[in-house]
């Protein structure tokens, strides 16, 4: 399976990639809203983790165009804020699947990876 994250931390994205690809997946990361869509107009991701707080860009933006390119990718939004805790954030993106604190378990995100991959 081939998964984009977008994770303006690099530890946390790479932790997140080793363990992917430990679960024989494919992962990318990209760290602002200009790669990430770069990414997603060469490569097609059919899962998409993507962190509601950008340094650089927004979050939206990159959804947005992966909903426009890739209309069945999903996007798990994960975020170590308040935002959107009351669920709005499905309501804002048609694409997205599911929403987690940034400090879920990496085995937890792997398995919501092969879940939602099934189901798109």
């Amino acid at each position: 399976m081939n998964v984009l994250i977008v994770q303006n931390k690099p530890f946390l994205g790479e932790l997140w990639q080793r363990h992917l690809q430990r679960h024989a997946h494919t992962a990318e990361i990209a760290t602002d809203q200009e790669s990430a869509i770069a990414k997603l107009s060469e490569t097609y991701f059919p899962i998409i983790i993507l962190d509601v707080v950008l340094d650089e860009g927004s979050a939206f933006a990159v959804a947005d165009y992966a909903s426009y390119r890739h209309p069945d990718a999903r996007v798990i939004f994960v975020t170590n804020t308040s935002f959107f805790s009351d669920g709005s954030i499905f309501q804002l993106c048609s694409n997205a699947c599911a929403f987690v604190p940034s400090a879920t378990q990496p085995e937890d995100l792997a398995a919501m990876v092969e879940h939602y991959a099934k189901t798109s």
